[in-house]
């Protein structure tokens, strides 16, 4: 297992833990914390040994979003490299989002700005009800630019609209109305919430969640007439897996999938 500076990653049995560790300044994350989750989203796509990774924050929240004196430091740059720096990032919230193995958010205490668009880039997120959330760029006279496309994944333009102009708050009850999170949870039950999950998870055939994952970006933006020949296509293929062959048999012989140990 890589050594990480601002992360901790740790195994348990098929779940990858990805932790963010700045406590001290609620997991804000700075060009270094940038680097190190797209490695540590990077290795977990090449770890065949991980079926599900879960995305978390030590201390008393999630993450505040980007590091403010980082931000300051990369507004003094060149306009090339401040360019350069806002790719990095964008690039970081794609590894998330496109790891072939499903993330799970475990979202508590706050998620503003950046930590608002890492909640959006992931597959599932689950938090506390009293969590804050907010894309509260705005009030430091800037833009929710980078998290942009996947917050308008999760909760579409409309209610992106007046987050992204107001910059006002909004707790995990509202989070989950608004379809930013999966599920939004008492504090005490979080863990439990977030164990179920990966109970869920981890009793799909792995090939098949992967699949899944694909098959949402490619017909998302298709037509109910150009999806016919996309969908047909997919799972005739995916019908004729090893995968699915254990799958149907294992149901009809009312016994576990061999994936399931």
């Amino acid at each position: 297992m890589s050594t990480y500076q601002t992360l901790e990653v740790a195994r348990d049995g098929a779940v990858l833990h990805v932790r963010l560790n700045r406590p001290a300044v609620r997991n804000a994350f700075n060009g270094a914390v940038v680097d190190e989750l797209q490695a540590a989203f990077a290795a977990a796509d090449a770890d065949a040994a991980a079926r599900v990774v879960v995305l978390s924050g030590n201390g008393k929240s999630f993450s505040a979003g980007a590091d403010l004196a980082w931000m300051q430091e990369q507004a003094e740059l060149s306009p090339e490299r401040n360019q350069q720096g806002a790719e990095r990032m964008a690039c970081m919230f794609l590894a998330i989002a496109r790891c072939r193995k499903p993330v799970i958010g475990r979202i508590h205490g706050h998620a503003l700005g950046g930590g608002t668009g890492l909640t959006a880039a992931v597959d599932i997120a689950i938090c506390t009800e009293t969590c804050q959330f907010g894309l509260t760029e705005a009030k430091l006279g800037i833009v929710p630019a980078v998290i942009s496309p996947f917050v308008l994944q999760k909760i579409g333009a409309g209610r992106a609209r007046t987050l992204f102009l107001t910059g006002e708050r909004f707790d995990g009850k509202e989070a989950e109305r608004i379809g930013l999170v999966h599920r939004a949870v008492d504090e005490a039950h979080l863990d439990a919430a977030v164990q179920q999950t990966i109970g869920e998870l981890l009793s799909s055939g792995p090939a098949a969640v992967a699949s899944a994952k694909d098959l949402i970006g490619r017909v998302a933006g298709l037509s109910l007439e150009d999806a016919i020949p996309v969908t047909s296509q997919w799972i005739a293929a995916l019908r004729a897996t090893p995968e699915a062959r254990e799958g149907f048999a294992a149901f009809l012989g009312k016994r576990k999938p061999d994936w399931i140990a």
